[in-house]
């Protein structure tokens, strides 16, 4: 049954993988991370789901685990650009030329890139990313980046709220979203330091652990142009996430802020 929507809705964190690899990936990551894909990580299968969540544009967040990885993302990336699919580029902390690849992903006409300190093996406020974090602050670019913990790795703090902060007290310009609720599985620490500030964050994987109450009484504790609706697809289901953010009875404005107002504004769309 299709989720009832009176708005157009945008998923700002999801993934998808070129037909040829999908399988594979998705195989891998189930057997590294111990879950269980909704989907089969390919575009046609995410389409098919927005389609049943009534989701208008899914914003689809690809990982370079290796340098190399960057140019064959970015090439696939431009060539799934839809209105309705939106990628962001990755680029690996230790490429040789990060900051001349994030040129290159603002000259491909793309919004933004994908950060995962886990799967990159890199911490958040490492010294050496400063340049980096500087010119994606310059070319405008969004920065989305998995913030927390990763169940598929062990409890290193890489991307804790404390880095964050760091991260953004040093470059306060840098248009970065902090996905899931600020920081999986870290959420004390994210009432502690982020909860109420400027930091946009995406809700990804987050409602379904985190309980309505608690879900609820952080989203209303923070900035309501803050907050993204993202689900984490193939690894949730939209329509079900879409179902725990209507069931926060949040009230018309902020759930339309959240749904589709705030990412629609973050990516430039003229409409807002």
């Amino acid at each position: 049954m299709k989720a009832a929507a009176t708005q157009p809705i945008i998923d700002f964190h999801a993934h998808a993988f070129p037909d040829a690899l999908a399988q594979r990936a998705i195989s891998h990551l189930e057997h590294g991370g111990g879950v269980k894909a909704f989907l089969d990580g390919k575009i046609a299968s995410l389409l098919a789901s927005m389609g049943a969540a009534g989701i208008e544009t899914s914003v689809i967040c690809s990982i370079a685990t290796k340098p190399e990885q960057f140019d064959p993302i970015l090439k696939w990336s431009m060539q799934v650009a839809s209105d309705r699919i939106v990628p962001v580029a990755s680029i690996h902390p230790k490429d040789p030329d990060p900051v001349g690849k994030a040129r290159k992903v603002a000259e491909a006409g793309l919004c933004g890139v994908k950060l995962h300190p886990y799967y990159q093996d890199f911490d958040l406020d490492d010294e050496s990313l400063i340049p980096l974090y500087r010119v994606l602050e310059e070319l405008g670019l969004i920065v989305v980046c998995h913030t927390g913990f990763d169940f598929a790795f062990s409890r290193d703090r890489k991307a804790d709220p404390v880095r964050i902060m760091r991260v953004l007290d040093r470059v306060p310009g840098l248009r970065f979203v902090a996905t899931h609720m600020g920081a999986w599985d870290d959420w004390d620490e994210v009432e502690k330091h982020m909860l109420g500030k400027p930091v946009t964050m995406d809700l990804s994987l987050s409602l379904e652990l985190l309980g309505r109450s608690r879900a609820r009484d952080m989203i209303l504790g923070h900035p309501p142009d803050r907050i993204l609706f993202g689900t984490d697809s193939p690894w949730a289901s939209q329509i079900e996430t879409l179902r725990l953010v209507q069931a926060l009875e949040l009230g018309p404005e902020r759930e339309s802020l959240l749904l589709c107002k705030n990412a629609r504004r973050l990516l430039g769309r003229a409409d807002v």
